[in-house]
């Protein structure tokens, strides 16, 4: 194989995956926007109406922030020199 098949390859392999990182981060900035209860009710009925195969991804997403959220509210930050007390 010659290198600027290679070369190129290897460009079109970056460029795909920064496709797909930019559509992962708008879809995480999108469905952050569901804080409340009754807006991720509503989402997790819309989501529930489909495949969960098809679902997946976006379930992970959720699942990462409702993590995130939780351990932000309740992390506790030290001090100067590490004492929580």
């Amino acid at each position: 194989m010659q290198f600027t098949i290679k070369l190129r390859d290897a460009r079109k392999a970056l460029a795909d995956r920064r496709v797909q990182r930019v559509a992962h981060r708008r879809l995480a900035d999108e469905l952050a926007g569901f804080r409340t209860t009754a807006e991720r009710a509503e989402l997790d009925e819309l989501i529930s109406r489909h495949n969960p195969e098809d679902t997946e991804h976006i379930r992970a997403i959720l699942y990462r922030q409702d993590m995130l959220r939780q351990q932000s509210t309740t992390r506790q930050t030290a001090g100067l020199g590490g004492y929580l007390g």
